[in-house]
């Protein structure tokens, strides 16, 4: 007799041609049924070419043959494309933005990343800042290049693991000076690949690390992918927090409607190595007050100006590794708060939607 259990661990071993992740994880199996000595199911092809249609139904066949011998096997394929999304393997994506460059929104990103990856969460970090890609540098794998695999005749890019998280970046696939001259269309194209190519397990969250300001990148993000809500990155002077108003408006607009969670203030204060009982607040203060205000949103953290925070990120190892440093704190306790405010979000909203967006964004 065939056991149901022993179906779905089968299915959940053969790729699905479309996002190379396996059929289970991919919502792609619906009315499975097994009785005595047969197992039907259908399964969503939305996107599938017929002669990967065929070699898939091979691979299933295939599987269960080798396991029940004898047993009848009926496979439904249908296309209803509305059950497929991007990045279905995914349970939250967060974006963090900001409204200029030079606030840390790298840095924290990368120790968001990893401090949800602490807190026992299964964690990627996408590196959408095509201009600038910094997160190779931050996590200590600029010389590593993301492998290329084969899937039913389609090119599939894996992404890099370290410390336990998965992440990809343009700079892990060109030089950096190839890709500040990257622009509009291309751009669009590589950040689709990133989404539509990407071999991404299963996660709790994908981190994606947006460049500053508003423009295509950000805009092909909310028409690609349905991103489950936004973290703004500010420092606490004025002009920060009046560029980070803009950034954050693009997410608010009615067309987008993309639920911000919560602001980060970097560089809130600076700690000196000598004295790390004192704090100067060089760049003011109660700008991410202001903005948690103006979002309507709460305030996850305010983190200090360390040098160690910066020659972590140069030497490849985010301090939030770092269990001797004083300044782990602040970005565990700013993982914890975006978690809770994420639940928070998808207990009350509903889940975030793709939209076609006709509007102009400048950065």
């Amino acid at each position: 007799m065939i056991d149901n259990n022993k179906i779905v661990e089968i299915l959940r071993g053969i790729q699905d041609p479309n996002s190379g992740n396996d059929l289970i994880s991919m919502r792609l199996i619906d009315k499975l049924k097994v009785r005595d000595n047969s197992v039907s199911f259908s399964v969503n092809t939305s996107g599938m070419a017929d002669a990967v249609k065929f070699q898939l139904h091979e691979a299933i066949a295939h599987k269960i043959k080798e396991e029940y011998p004898n047993a009848n096997v009926d496979i439904h394929f249908t296309t209803e494309a509305g059950k497929v999304k991007p990045l279905a393997q995914v349970k939250n994506i967060i974006a963090v933005a900001s409204g200029k460059g030079g606030v840390g929104k790298s840095t924290v990103s990368t120790n968001l990343a990893l401090g949800l990856k602490a807190l026992g969460a299964k964690v990627g970090l996408m590196d959408a800042d095509l201009y600038g890609p910094s997160i190779p540098t931050m996590l200590g794998i600029k010389d590593q290049k993301p492998k290329i695999e084969q899937l039913y005749g389609k090119h599939r890019i894996r992404p890099i693991e370290k410390f336990g998280i998965y992440t990809i970046s343009i700079g892990n696939i060109v030089e950096p000076e190839q890709a500040v001259v990257l622009r509009g269309p291309r751009l669009g194209g590589i950040i689709k690949q990133f989404v539509n190519d990407v071999t991404w397990p299963e996660l709790d969250y994908l981190i994606i690390d947006l460049p500053p300001g508003t423009g295509d990148i950000q805009l092909t993000l909310v028409q690609t992918v349905p991103i489950t809500a936004a973290v703004m990155v500010t420092t606490p002077q004025d002009v920060a927090v009046a560029d980070a108003i803009k950034a954050m408006n693009m997410f608010r607009l009615e067309n987008i409607n993309v639920p911000i969670i919560g602001i980060v203030e970097n560089m809130s204060w600076f700690i000196p190595d000598d004295m790390p009982e004192k704090k100067y607040k060089i760049f003011g203060e109660g700008g991410g007050k202001a903005l948690a205000k103006e979002s309507k949103s709460v305030l996850l953290a305010q983190l200090p100006l360390v040098t160690d925070i910066r020659k972590a990120g140069d030497q490849g190892i985010p301090i939030v590794l770092n269990d001797d440093h004083l300044a782990q704190s602040y970005y565990i306790q700013m993982a914890q708060k975006t978690a809770q405010q994420l639940a928070v979000r998808n207990e009350m909203l509903a889940p975030t939607q793709i939209v076609g967006v006709n509007v102009q964004a400048k950065g």
